[in-house]
């Protein structure tokens, strides 16, 4: 059994529903069952045909999956028990307690994996839930059922811990100290008014213009390559 393409398709299971490419779906299945016309059929429409492709890939990758040995199975749940007692409900006053002093003066980048964990957290409850819910007592392959909540359970469990790795140790980058949230903010005002000038000066040229544009420029913090690049082709930089 071809392990690789096993995991092609737990991938595209794991994705969710939401983003998945059906087309891509249809063609595992067709990989799996040699089907043509079936194939064919679910090509006229596979945003409409998308349950009936998951339900198809499911029930065979369950089969597949009986190459896992019990024991791996058992290793993953008895992580996911752990990790289990660590998002319980109580977990929004470990997220308050965790939130730094300085939160709000932290680059954006840095914030937002404070919201992110808050949302993961919140997807890892969900997908315990489900995982309790599962009935494995008429299922051909409990281990199987098990399977894909316990491992994108501990997938999720790494990200929450590496966001809060960088979250809790930001100090700075490149040794320059955290940008007070005044700074920041007149930053990104400067970002908003070169983005409006920025059209009247492709319109209609002037070095007062120019000069304006320079000065804002020079208050924006860490410039993107973007608008560097967009002010290098109007020759303003």
């Amino acid at each position: 059994m071809d392990a690789k393409f096993t995991q092609q398709i737990q991938d595209w299971l794991n994705t969710p529903a939401e983003q998945r490419d059906n087309a891509q779906g249809a063609l595992l299945l067709l990989r799996l069952t040699g089907n043509q016309i079936q194939y064919r059929n679910l090509m006229a429409n596979p945003k409409r045909n998308a349950q009936f492709i998951e339900y198809q890939l499911q029930k065979r990758l369950n089969f597949r999956l009986q190459k896992l040995t019990h024991d791996q199975v058992e290793e993953m749940q008895q992580q996911v028990d752990v990790i289990a007692k660590k998002i319980t409900p109580n977990t929004g006053e470990s997220f308050k307690q965790g939130k730094r002093d300085d939160h709000d003066q932290l680059p954006d980048e840095i914030q937002a994996l404070y919201v992110e964990n808050l949302g993961i957290v919140q997807k890892m409850r969900e997908l315990h839930m489900k995982l309790r819910s599962l009935s494995l007592e008429k299922a051909p392959c409990p281990d199987s059922e098990r399977y894909p909540f316990l491992k994108e359970l501990i997938a999720l469990d790494k990200r929450l811990h590496s966001n809060w790795e960088t979250y809790d140790h930001y100090t700075g980058t490149d040794g320059e100290a955290v940008m007070t949230a005044d700074a920041r903010e007149e930053s990104r005002k400067a970002v908003r008014l070169i983005n409006l000038a920025k059209g009247r000066y492709a319109k209609k040229p002037s070095e007062e213009l120019k000069a304006q544009i320079l000065a804002l420029y020079g208050k924006v913090i860490n410039p993107t390559d973007k608008l560097a690049a967009e002010l290098k082709d109007l020759g303003i930089l």
